[in-house]
């Protein structure tokens, strides 16, 4: 039986390290459907340091990640981080607690500030409150070839004598020879215990990171980090062929499906050179602007469905219906139809339900001398639900009266207003997409207000929110 060698992706936990290639949180998610389509093994993400944005992201992932382990390193300069990593990341299907430290002494004393006595201590303890939440714990022994050899086996044994079920260790200077990261890479495997599995690391300062790669499988590690994008590590795409066509010379196989692996790669390939201005304050908020979304009254019903999925839409066979039925009623009078025009479509017919929250009331007090307020009054069966809120616009004050209101924060996908009439009186339409537990809810409003459009449709996909917890 052929050893199973496991594929990990770091382009996320390399893109927050980078300035040349950044990702949206939109663009994130499709990442990792695309990876975890193609049978990679394990998702590598940043650590937490941003507590809201970066848990809202880990959630979100671990709800749209069915089959790949999702790796989140913990990060070891906050004194609760295995509570705040996983909290984050329990709701995986595969979890993985990351400890990721140098043990080298240069890397040690200008990166964590500390000595060997400490910096084994700290390996020591987080791997057993690691292991203590979670079953698959990962030591990641940073710089380890540079590291003295007493201290790494210190290293490697405080992890593995405190629970971990990996060991990987990572070559930063990216100065070795194959052969010569192949004699480290086996003298570490002798050294684990047999339950532990052994991961690596590869610099591609030489441009030799595949070949150490390979050398590394030769030489008894179970576990490669790669990514299909960029120069820094091992190549995804160009170690699953070599390992494909050695898989018989090395007696190893993986489970990365190489049909579906070419176009996953140019899909990533395409999301990372994408270039990108600086980020602003609504760099959170991403657009559903999707240009490659070009359809007509001749395209098919599974076609018409599967530009739903493109923009994170996962409908129902019921819903499937209705949204291809309105479609029809749009195309046939208009030459194309677009990603904003689909929205608009998913957001009329689909995900309709009873509203749990009915708007009552509502006073927008807003002037270029002072800031935009919003008193609102929400019904809830019998009960009244009124507070006040200041916001940068009304409509940003009314969002977040709703949300004050509800106890609840969301976040904003995306935000529309177009016209649908023409004049002074003009009715406005507003589609409002939310984001919830991983999943994107559209909620619509019209008006000739644009607040009481905006308000409508916020409402809108906040009480689909509620339908589904309750049911």
């Amino acid at each position: 039986m052929k050893r199973k060698i496991t594929i990990g992706d770091i382009t996320m936990k390399q893109a927050a390290d980078k300035a040349d290639y950044a990702l949206s949180f939109r663009e994130k998610i499709e990442l990792a459907k695309m990876l975890d389509k193609t049978g990679i093994s394990v998702i590598e993400l940043a650590p937490i340091t941003d507590g809201k944005t970066d848990s809202l992201l880990i959630k979100s992932l671990a709800s749209a990640v069915k089959n790949s382990t999702i790796a989140v390193p913990l990060n070891i300069a906050e004194a609760d981080t295995v509570e705040t990593t996983w909290n984050a990341l329990k709701g995986a299907a595969h979890p993985r607690l990351q400890i990721s430290v140098p043990v080298s002494t240069v890397q040690m004393e200008y990166f964590c500030h500390k000595k060997p006595t400490a910096i084994l201590e700290l390996i020591a303890n987080l791997t057993k409150n690691s292991r203590n939440t979670c079953a698959d714990v990962e030591f990641v022994a940073e710089d380890f070839s540079r590291a003295d050899k007493d201290f790494l086996w210190q290293a490697i044994d405080a992890a593995a004598q405190n629970g971990a079920t990996t060991i990987t260790v990572c070559d930063a200077a990216g100065n070795l020879l194959p052969g010569e990261f192949a004699d480290l890479v086996k003298q570490v495997k002798e050294h684990l215990p047999n339950n532990v599995r052994l991961g690596v690391r590869c610099s591609n300062e030489f441009y030799l990171a595949d070949s150490c790669a390979i050398a590394a499988v030769a030489a008894g590690a179970d576990e490669i980090k790669t990514a299909p994008f960029g120069n820094f590590t091992v190549s995804l795409e160009r170690f699953v062929k070599i390992l494909n066509l050695k898989a018989d010379a090395c007696d190893v196989c993986c489970s990365v499906r190489a049909t579906e692996l070419h176009r996953a790669v140019e899909q990533i390939k395409r999301l990372c050179q994408t270039n990108r201005s600086k980020p602003t304050s609504f760099s959170n908020i991403t657009s559903t602007d999707r240009t490659d979304i070009q359809l007509s009254v001749h395209d098919s019903r599974e076609t018409v469905i599967e530009a739903a999925k493109s923009l994170n839409f996962d409908l129902s066979e019921e819903d499937a219906e209705n949204v291809y039925n309105e479609f029809l009623k749009v195309a046939a009078n208009h030459e194309t139809v677009g990603a904003k025009e689909l929205d608009a479509i998913i957001a009329t017919a689909a995900f309709q339900v009873p509203p749990t929250y009915k708007l009552g009331t509502y006073v927008i007090n807003s002037g270029n001398l002072m800031s935009a307020t919003c008193q609102i009054l929400l019904k809830k069966g019998e009960d009244l639900l009124e507070t006040v809120c200041i916001g940068d616009g009304p409509i940003d004050a009314a969002f977040q009266a709703i949300e004050k209101v509800i106890g609840t924060h969301y976040e904003l996908d995306d935000f529309q207003i177009q016209s649908v009439t023409e004049g002074r009186e003009a009715m406005g339409e507003t589609v409002v997409r939310l984001r919830h537990n991983g999943k994107i809810y559209s909620g619509r409003g019209i008006s000739t207000d644009i607040v009481g459009s905006s308000i409508a449709a916020y409402l809108n996909a906040v009480n689909k929110i509620a339908f589904e917890e309750e049911a």
